[in-house]
């Protein structure tokens, strides 16, 4: 849909005793609702060699290209730009040459001082083959091999120079690393496969690919990995932590566990959460699919309001948020979604979703509901209205975009055109999350930043950065 968020990207790396090709291309699959714009896998064989190109992963991966690579240790990555065009150049994993060997490198995020490093490195004479933030940790990273023979070392250095979201995996040479930023800002584990060890950016791979999940790497934690062992390095950070609350509403598989907490279950408590802050009178409880299941389930469990299947997904139709013009996406949302009269017709219907970006889809799934006969239509959201950018890595960057921008509620379902509309609370959103508030990033819900981003006002801070 176009009115969903979009992310950055999914990473994964394996350290295997057998080639670790087929099941790169495996994981990467299970993680490609993190990005889907291109994908890559780079393996090291005596030297690293790498397959990357646009499209999905069974669209890359295949041919005489794909089955000519091999490798025990390999990384991948699935991509959708935030940071640097839609481009062949832009896809990951970034390799270079340095003095310690080849060097591959998968990130997932967005750096907030990008800018500034791209001036100062050009400054020094270095030139760039991508617009990528990317290519700057991997420049800044062959520069500190050059310094000392020690990867973790290098890597420390790196990561000091860095302002914003970053999860990554790196191959230097024969050896293979994970990475997560200070502030944990988006999801990396590690775990053990049936032949050696993987970290990717979602629990679930280990489930799909019959291995175990151990753990998450901790914000600022280096782990490296062999076929026998995972060892981990620690780097200082503040006390505070940052996790993104839209890997749980939106991003994550719901079969993922992050941080202790399975997703598919924070999205139940959401809906539970939502139905005790925004009741509605209502005859039947429906979820936009497939992102408003989890919540409209547990709306319908705590509210006592049947639950049913209220529009049915078309799941061969084009992806519409790469769609060049927004005519072309708004004609697409009408061949993913078909309303199921039986459910709807002459019924006071809730509809649910996980949240509301533009609000130009949800306007549409509400027309299409009164058109197949719906009495009345309530929009209930499990995800607090977004009122502000993102600079870590989620597609939302002005304020102008998002539908509650500026707006009551009973603006906002007078632009859906529903009978009303409304939204978990951000004490609900904590209530269903279970942690501590100064651990969430809630920056899109508060305009409040947890690290400096010029402009705006940063969380911790009383003054504007």
């Amino acid at each position: 849909m176009d009115d969903d968020p979009k992310h950055s990207c999914g990473i994964v790396a394996m350290a295997l005793s057998s080639d670790a090709v087929p099941d790169l291309r495996r994981a990467l699959r299970v993680i490609q609702h993190r990005g889907q714009e291109s994908a890559g896998i780079a393996v090291f064989n005596g030297k690293i060699n790498s397959l990357r190109d646009m499209g999905l992963v069974h669209e890359v991966m295949r041919g005489p290209e794909y089955e000519a690579l091999h490798g025990n240790l390999g990384i991948g990555h699935v991509r959708y730009s935030t940071s640097g065009a839609s481009c062949v150049q832009n896809c990951q994993p970034i390799i270079v040459t340095t003095i310690a060997g080849d060097v591959a490198l998968g990130h997932n995020g967005d750096l907030v001082n990008s800018a500034k490093l791209r001036a100062k490195l050009q400054k020094e004479g270095w030139a760039f083959l991508t617009t990528s933030d990317s290519e700057i940790i991997i420049r800044i990273l062959a520069n500190e091999l050059k310094q000392t023979k020690d990867p973790v070392k290098a890597i420390r250095s790196t990561l000091r120079n860095l302002e914003g979201s970053f999860s990554l995996v790196i191959m230097i040479g024969d050896r293979v690393y994970g990475a997560r930023d200070s502030l944990g800002f988006h999801p990396l584990c590690v775990g053990t496969l049936r032949n050696g060890y993987c970290i990717a950016s979602e629990s679930a791979v280990f489930d799909v690919l019959q291995g175990e999940f151990i753990r998450d790497i901790m914000p600022g934690e280096i782990v490296e990995i062999t076929k026998d062992e995972f060892t981990s390095h620690k780097v200082a950070g503040p006390p505070h932590r940052a996790h993104c609350m839209f890997e749980w509403v939106y991003f994550a598989r719901p079969d993922s566990i992050i941080e202790g907490r399975e997703v598919y279950d924070v999205r139940k408590k959401l809906g539970q959460v939502l139905a005790r802050e925004q009741p509605a009178v209502a005859d039947v409880v429906i979820p936009v699919p497939d992102s408003g299941r989890a919540n409209a389930l547990g709306y319908a469990q705590e509210s006592g309001i049947t639950y049913e299947e209220g529009l049915m997904k078309n799941r061969y139709v084009e992806r519409t948020f790469i769609m060049p013009e927004q005519s072309q996406r708004e004609e697409s949302v009408g061949l993913k979604l078909n309303p199921i009269l039986s459910t709807v017709k002459g019924k006071r219907v809730v509809v649910v979703d996980d949240s509301i970006v533009r609000g130009t889809t949800l306007r549409k799934i509400v027309q299409m509901l009164r058109r197949a006969g719906a009495k009345e239509v309530h929009v209930r959201i499990g995800c607090p209205p977004i009122i502000a950018p993102c600079y870590y890595g989620i597609d939302m960057r002005t304020r102008e975009q998002f539908a509650a921008t500026g707006r009551t509620f009973e603006q906002i379902a007078e632009m859906l055109t529903a009978d009303s509309v409304g939204y978990t609370s951000l004490e609900g959103l904590e209530e269903a999350l279970g942690m501590p508030d100064e651990d969430i990033c809630l920056a899109c819900l508060t305009s409040e930043y947890p690290t400096c981003v010029p402009g705006e006002k940063m969380r911790f801070q009383k003054t504007l950065i």
